[in-house]
Order: structure tokens, then C-alpha cells, then sequence
């Protein structure tokens, strides 16, 4: 596990070269207390999600298509 720190406002990208084409970033909207808001600029065929969420579309609990329309929702 890479671990990086950044402050509010700096973001990470990963991608974006010539082996891999698809960009993603990741920025650190808001830091309150022990809460981060963090924002994601993928793709829009790249799902994201929460790590519970995901767990559940493995277990088949949840179809990947109904979380990725939930997050647009957000």
C-alpha cells in the first residue's frame, strides 16, 4: 500500500501515461476532525465505490449498474 499525505484542496493522480491511458484524481475536498471528503474524477464507465458497496456487488448482493446510478445520484 502506497501512503501518501496531502493536505485539503491537493489531490493525487494515478494514470494518465503511456502503459496505463485512463486518468483518475482523487482530491481532498474537506478535512473535519477525524472525517475527509474526498472527491473522485474517473472515467464515467469506472465504477467507484465505497468498500461496503463493493463487497456487496461480489457477493452478488447488489448489481454494480444500481450503485454506480446511486452514486451519480449523490
Amino acid at each position: 500500500m502506497l501512503v501518501l499525505s496531502r493536505k485539503s484542496r491537493q489531490s493525487v493522480v494515478i494514470g494518465g501515461t503511456d502503459g496505463f491511458q485512463r486518468l483518475f484524481r482523487i482530491t481532498v475536498l474537506d478535512i473535519r476532525g477525524t472525517n475527509v471528503k474526498l472527491g473522485f474524477e474517473v472515467d464515467p464507465d469506472v465504477p467507484v465505490n465505497r468498500t461496503e458497496v463493493w463487497e456487496r456487488i461480489r457477493a452478488g448482493g447488489l448489481p454494480s449498474a444500481v450503485a454506480t446510478r446511486k452514486l451519480e445520484k449523490a
